[in-house]
C-alpha cells in the first residue's frame, strides 16, 4: 500500500488509490478514458435555461420536464457527491467512406453511431460491471446513466477532463476526436477531481460552415429545430418543407460536423463487436430500405437504436431522401408504391418527393 503523503488523511489516500483502480477496470471493460467531476453545474444551468427560453429544443419537451434536476445531480440522485464519466469509441472500422455515401444520392446515410447495436445497452451493461467491481472493494451507492435520464452528459464530460465542448456542441478530445459515446456513474464516493481540458478549436469554423441546414447558429450554439439529427430522430411530425431539400440522403442522424473536424484525424476506430455494421446500414440503397415492411423493419432493427423511431418515421425520412435522390424509374416506382400509405404523414412526404421528380401520383 502506498504510504500517505504529509497532511493527507488515510481516507484521501484510499480515494486516490481507488480512482487508479477504477481507471484500470474501466480500460479492461473497453472504455478509453475515465474522468471525475463534482456536482456544481451552475454555469451550465444558466446556459440551459437560456437555450430553453429560445425554444431551440423543439419537440424535446423532456429537456425541461424535470426542472433543474438535469443540472443538479444531487437532486436527481440524492447523496451524489461525484460523477464518474467515461467514453468509448464507436466508429466502425469496416464502414463505407462516409463522404462517398453522402455524395451518392441513391444511397442512405445513417449516422455512424447507429449502424450497429444500440449503444445504450452496451454501455449500460459495462458501466454496471464497473460498479460491481468497485463494490467488491468499496461498498457504495450509485446510479448508472447512458443518455437515458436528465443528465448533462457533455457538461459533466468536459468538467471531468474527457475533452472540451466543440463549436458544434459535442465533446472533443485531442487524442480521440469526437467519435465516442459517453456514460456516467452518479456516486456518493468522495473521489479526487480531474481537471478540465482547455479549448482547442481556435479560429476553426468548419463544423459551422458545413452544417447542411445551418443549425449551428453560432459557435457553441445549436438550434435543434434545424438539426438533421433532431428532424430525423426526435421530431415526431412533418419535416418542414424548406428544410427537406437540405437534408439530402441523411435519413437517420447527420455526421457532417464531425466529418470535417480536424481533431477527428486522431480518432480511433472501435474494436467493440456490438458496434460493427449491421444489415449494410453504412451504405444501403434508399429504394431498398424504403421497401421494408413494418415487420421487416422491426426484425432488422431488433437491438438497434433506430428501432425507437418506428416504421412510420423511418418511411418519412426515406421519402425525403428519395425526393432528393437522382430521378430514376426505380425511385418513382418506390414512391408510388407508398402513395396510398395509411399514414397521412407518410403520404404527405411521398407526395412532396414525387413532386420533386416532376411526376404526379397515379
Amino acid at each position: 500500500m502506498t504510504p500517505s503523503r504529509p497532511n493527507e488523511s488515510p481516507a484521501a489516500t484510499h480515494a486516490g488509490e481507488l480512482v487508479g483502480r477504477i481507471r484500470e477496470w474501466a480500460l479492461e471493460l473497453g472504455f478509453q478514458q475515465v474522468g471525475i467531476a463534482d456536482c456544481n453545474l451552475g454555469e451550465a444551468e444558466v446556459r440551459l435555461q437560456e437555450w430553453l427560453s429560445r425554444g431551440w429544443q423543439g419537440d424535446m419537451d423532456y429537456l425541461s420536464a424535470h426542472g433543474m434536476r438535469r443540472s443538479r445531480p444531487e437532486e436527481l440522485v440524492p447523496g451524489t457527491l461525484r460523477v464518474i464519466s467515461v467514453r468509448m469509441n464507436y466508429f466502425p472500422a469496416e464502414a463505407a467512406d462516409s463522404w462517398d455515401v453522402v455524395r451518392d444520392g441513391s444511397r442512405a446515410y445513417v449516422a455512424r453511431y447507429a449502424v450497429g447495436r444500440d449503444y445504450h445497452k452496451v454501455l449500460r451493461g459495462r458501466l454496471q460491471k464497473l460498479c460491481d467491481r468497485i463494490a467488491v472493494d468499496t461498498p457504495f451507492h450509485y446510479r448508472v446513466f447512458t443518455d437515458s435520464a436528465p443528465v448533462m452528459e457533455v457538461e459533466l464530460a468536459t468538467k471531468s477532463g474527457l475533452g472540451w465542448r466543440g463549436k458544434h456542441t459535442l465533446v472533443l478530445n485531442r487524442e480521440a476526436g469526437s467519435w465516442f459515446f459517453l456514460g456516467e456513474i452518479y456516486t456518493d464516493l468522495p473521489l479526487p477531481l480531474d481537471a478540465p481540458q482547455s479549448d482547442h478549436c481556435g479560429t476553426c469554423s468548419r463544423c459551422i460552415d458545413v452544417c447542411p441546414t445551418q443549425a449551428i447558429v453560432a459557435p457553441y450554439q445549436l438550434d435543434a429545430r434545424r438539426c438533421i439529427s433532431y428532424l430525423t430522430i426526435e421530431h415526431k411530425g412533418d419535416i418542414p418543407e424548406e428544410l427537406r431539400p437540405l437534408m439530402g440522403n441523411r435519413i437517420y442522424g447527420c455526421d457532417d460536423c464531425q466529418l470535417v473536424c480536424p481533431w477527428n484525424r486522431f480518432a480511433q476506430k472501435t474494436d467493440v463487436p456490438d458496434f460493427a455494421v449491421r444489415h449494410g446500414l453504412d451504405a444501403a440503397g434508399l429504394v431498398e430500405l424504403f421497401s421494408w415492411s413494418e415487420e421487416q423493419f422491426e426484425r432488422h432493427m431488433e437491438g438497434s437504436a433506430i428501432r425507437r423511431i418506428g416504421h412510420e418515421r423511418w418511411l418519412r425520412n426515406l421519402a425525403v431522401g428519395l425526393g432528393n435522390a437522382p430521378t430514376s424509374a426505380a425511385v418513382i416506382a418506390a414512391l408510388r408504391a407508398r402513395s396510398d400509405h395509411p399514414s397521412v404523414m407518410v403520404r404527405n412526404h411521398v407526395g412532396w418527393a414525387l413532386s420533386r421528380h416532376n411526376t404526379k401520383q397515379p
